[in-house]
């Protein structure tokens, strides 16, 4: 559905609830309360597309990007199944056409934006275009495109904005607005030849390893020895190396001190680990994300926010303030979509949906996430190191294997992508507390074994079932 007309937009009246962001939990939040309870919802967008980060410019398009280079890595190892030559496979992988994938692929996306509106219209939600920012706690301005603005009144005002890339200013490192943020990514018109990434978080890793796979020459720029540093270290143990032998290029412990423009257009990334620079076509900061809470007039309501700018809540979702109230990732923590959603719906469930949902709120423990890395990724619960600061050494049992996966059987040694697996157990009953994968399919292997965790399964409920053969998946089971 359009937004709705000036005229009417006037004339609404008061909402039950008025949701501000149409990202991932910000829908959730409106298509429950409206949709399910029947409640009276606005929602306002600032941008001409629904569907937020993730939808837009985060997992969905990067996923797209993801399979794309796994298509180019099974070009490179079909000949070992029988397919072609090497010579004539890894040519066509290296025809890959960027511009063209990034059509196909914003069409896609622009597809799920419908969608979106649809799913609005289906669920009568009243969808504002404009920015939302508050007036008293109850009131909003809503400030349209074209410079005009009106206000809508609610009962209940959820902030749902989301977060965008930080990127350092030019004060701070200089020449950095020479460089593109993650959301930068996808505006990419053509395959770069030469890319450096800054970053050790998952954005960092999963964007240097699509392009990596995708025949650029990569460099990894990270502080440390080691990527995602806050999952389980057998994850970045596994991961480095082999991205390394695949191609990747990682500088560790280094950090840019300046960036400045060729003649030719190119960029010299100077590190402060080394006396000659990086040329590269692109460079892309993924070093992290902030609350996009700029001009929403939080302060003149007087929501409080932690030093990082994200919206303090409790589990409820309620912040300092009676009736307003934040999800996703504006309250700053577990950045990712489904707890966004599950978040959202939750709460309305909690404030639309009767007494039998008076206590209804999202836990954040044992939420299970993954890395689009190649290898990718898996993991929930705690960390071995997290686990054994919680409960001491002596309460933990750690069971690992590592291996090869019956994918690359086929393929010499050489090629064979590692997997690695460890269970971090609590004695005495060896309740799995946490559960870490890396390998072919760990992605799609987590879901499974995330509701036995969540659920609290011991190693002896892993060890009585009964392993599927042959698969990665087993070893979680079998193993000792």
């Amino acid at each position: 559905m359009p937004p709705l007309p000036l005229k009417q937009a006037e004339e609404v009246g008061e909402y039950d609830l008025f949701v501000i962001g149409g990202g991932s939990g910000g829908l959730g939040a409106a298509r429950r309360a409206s949709g399910q309870y029947g409640a009276k919802v606005g929602l306002a967008e600032a941008s001409y597309r629904l569907g937020g980060t993730c939808v837009n410019v985060g997992c969905v398009p990067k996923k797209v990007m993801w399979y794309t280079s796994e298509v180019a890595s099974a070009l490179r190892k079909a000949a070992s199944y029988g397919f072609g030559d090497d010579a004539t496979n890894y040519k066509i992988a290296e025809s890959f056409d960027w511009h063209k994938l990034k059509e196909k692929r914003d069409a896609y996306i622009h597809r799920l934006n419908g969608i979106y509106d649809r799913n609005l219209a289906n669920d009568k939600v009243d969808y504002h275009e404009g920015f939302a920012s508050f007036i008293d706690k109850n009131t909003l301005n809503i400030k349209q495109h074209d410079g005009t603005s009106y206000q809508v009144k609610a009962k209940k005002i959820v902030v749902a904005v989301g977060g965008q890339p930080t990127v350092p200013t030019d004060e701070e490192i200089p020449g950095a607005s020479l460089g593109i943020n993650s959301d930068g990514f996808f505006d990419i018109e053509q395959q770069p030849k030469r890319v450096a990434v800054v970053g050790a978080g998952y954005i960092a890793v999963e964007l240097a390893g699509i392009f990596n796979g995708l025949g650029s020459e990569t460099h990894l720029l990270i502080r440390y020895d080691s990527v995602l540093r806050t999952f389980d270290p057998i994850l970045s143990d596994t991961l480095v190396p082999w991205a390394e032998k695949e191609g990747l290029n990682i500088h560790k412990q280094t950090n840019v001190k300046k960036v400045e423009k060729t003649a030719s257009g190119s960029l010299l990334v100077h590190l402060d680990s080394s006396d000659k620079p990086l040329e590269v076509d692109v460079l892309v900061w993924a070093i992290g994300r902030n609350s996009n809470i700029a001009g929403v007039g939080l302060d003149k309501v007087g929501v409080e926010v932690d030093k990082k700018g994200d919206i303090i809540v409790d589990k409820y979702q309620n912040t300092n303030v009676d009736g307003i109230y934040a999800i996703g990732d504006v309250q700053g923590k577990a950045l990712l979509t489904p707890v966004a959603i599950a978040a959202g719906r939750r709460l309305s469930n909690r404030l639309f949906g009767g007494p039998q949902y008076k206590d209804e709120y999202l836990s954040y423990e044992n939420i299970p996430s993954v890395v689009f890395s190649h290898p990718t990724i898996g993991s929930v619960g705690l960390s071995e190191p997290e686990a054994r600061k919680k409960y001491g050494d002596d309460k933990i049992k750690i069971y690992k294997t590592a291996f090869r996966a019956m994918q690359g059987a086929m393929l010499d040694e050489a090629h064979k992508a590692p997997t690695a697996y460890k269970l971090v157990t609590l004695l005495p009953n060896e309740q799995v507390i946490g559960l870490h994968i890396i390998g072919e399919g760990s992605d799609e292997i987590l879901q499974g074994f995330a509701v036995a965790v969540k659920m609290g399964a011991t190693k002896k409920d892993f060890d009585d079932t009964v392993a599927i053969h042959p698969t990665s998946a087993e070893e979680l089971v079998t193993m000792r």
